[in-house]
């Protein structure tokens, strides 16, 4: 897969005009988007249309965790208006996980991924939560972050999901326990010396793919960017060999 391929521009915004503005201003540099709750919330899907009649791939982030049939309506609705990727909570279990590919059969170029620990939460986070690892002496502390979200992983490899989302730190992993073949989504990249954000396990994009990241979801170092082309092939020359 080629450097541009692997990288969506996340469209984190609240309103219609700035998303249209980094569309534009990107043109054919990026092909990739994503498209989370507060977007589509407050602009509704015509904005996923409007890319999709543009040419490029949308990554509907919905993170949907709910009884297995209002998730499949979900999907469907998503696979409906053209996107490429569709998340569900990878926590919300087989019978969700299963629903949602059921769904997505109808649409051959939709992938449903799971998302497995999301990228601000840390092992005490977990822990907050009664998720813990096999160990609590502090020195377990990342690996007990990295067993759930590979517990996850293999759960929703069980349930025919066709890959993950995770932090780069986990991607190595991931890519071991999956194989070759599923897609290994990777928010929380940020360019050397540039801002994590509130992702607490980040990494840059040149670190996630040759782990084992399938894409990197880039937002603000793109987006919030002066010159976000220029900075978009920031992101695309870390990619390369």
């Amino acid at each position: 897969m080629e450097p541009t391929s692997r990288i969506i521009v996340a469209l984190d915004f609240d309103n219609r005009r700035a998303a249209d503005e980094v569309v534009d201003r990107l043109g054919e540099e990026c092909r990739f988007y994503k498209v989370g709750l507060e977007l589509l919330t407050a602009v509704g899907p015509g904005l996923i249309e409007d890319l999709v009649t543009k040419g490029k791939e949308v990554f509907l982030d919905l993170k949907l965790f709910e009884i297995p049939n209002s998730v499949a309506g979900a999907v469907r609705a998503a696979g409906a208006l053209g996107v490429s990727m569709v998340t569900v909570h990878a926590m919300g279990g087989t019978g969700i996980m299963a629903a949602a590919v059921a769904a997505a059969r109808d649409f051959p170029r939709l992938r449903v991924l799971a998302l497995t620990v999301v990228t601000s939460m840390t092992s005490s986070d977990l822990a907050d939560i009664g998720v813990t690892g096999s160990t609590e002496t502090s020195a377990a502390t990342s690996t007990s972050t990295e067993e759930q979200v590979l517990r996850l992983a293999r759960l929703a490899e069980g349930a025919g999901c066709h890959g993950v989302i995770a932090s780069p730190q986990e991607a190595g992993a991931l890519r071991g326990v999956l194989g070759s073949n599923a897609l290994i989504v990777t928010p929380g990249v940020a360019l050397p010396g540039g801002s994590a954000g509130e992702h607490a396990r980040s990494g840059t994009p040149g670190a996630a793919v040759a782990a084992g990241a399938s894409h990197v979801v880039v937002g603000r170092s793109v987006t919030r960017a002066a010159d976000p082309v220029a900075a978009f092939r920031l992101v695309r020359a870390d990619l390369e060999p």
